[in-house]
């Protein structure tokens, strides 16, 4: 009507709902008895940032929570690095930048009590573009909220492309894995062949030998 391109207004609606369902993150809440263990793990790819705030749900607000009610939380790389430890804690957080690819474990431990106790905790967990503090970045930087917005979409867009180069790169390794299993099943399959044969050949000749010697051929 007014003679505009809708294609621009398209393409930035497209890219406000990769970032709306990018952003999404709810927080996990779950039951833990005493000395019961529960962990959770994220796959968070290298040099990403996370963070994680965990806290025991007071059911009697106003009220301090009970001793019983603590619990002990530990933080681990693919391979076992630690990030994260605290113990008898009621509430925490962490945050830390991954230096290894892989699936994080976040482990649980509710502290030993007796009678035993049932604790209600709240874990929200974050990594990638969702990890980071926009408000604090809008405030820092004095920008608008266009610009943070365009700010979110460009943070969002460099997180996919990282994303989409690191799934290609574990599908090349995955390719070049099949390829060697099956060159090793092809010379396997091989060598298996020519030692049925091989045994087979020793089995004839030694029947007929030994039909020989009896004189039975």
């Amino acid at each position: 009507m007014f003679g505009l391109n809708p294609k621009p207004f398209f393409v930035l609606s497209i890219l406000f709902l990769v970032l709306l369902f990018c952003s999404l993150t709810e927080s996990l809440r779950f039951e833990l008895q005493s000395s019961a263990t529960k962990c959770i793990s994220e796959d968070i790819k290298s040099k990403a940032m996370t963070v994680g705030k965990y806290s025991v749900v007071n059911h009697n607000e106003g009220s301090p929570l009970p001793d019983s009610h603590r619990f002990s939380v530990r933080v681990t790389s693919p391979f076992g690095t630690n990030y994260h430890n605290r113990d008898r804690v009621q509430s925490g957080q962490f945050g830390f930048l991954a230096l290894e690819s892989g699936d994080y474990i976040t482990c649980f431990t509710a502290a030993d009590h007796d009678p035993k106790a049932t604790l209600t905790i709240d874990f929200d967990w974050k990594s990638g573009v969702a990890a980071k503090d926009w408000s604090t970045i809008a405030k820092r930087g004095q920008v608008d909220v266009m610009e943070l917005e365009i700010r979110k979409l460009f943070e969002t867009a460099s997180d996919i492309h990282e994303e989409m180069n690191f799934l290609r790169q574990r599908e090349e390794e995955m390719q070049e894995y099949n390829r060697t299993t099956n060159d090793r099943m092809f010379w396997f399959s091989f060598l298996s062949l020519i030692v049925c044969l091989s045994v087979a050949g020793l089995q004839l000749w030694h029947l007929k030998t030994f039909f020989e010697k009896k004189k039975l051929i």
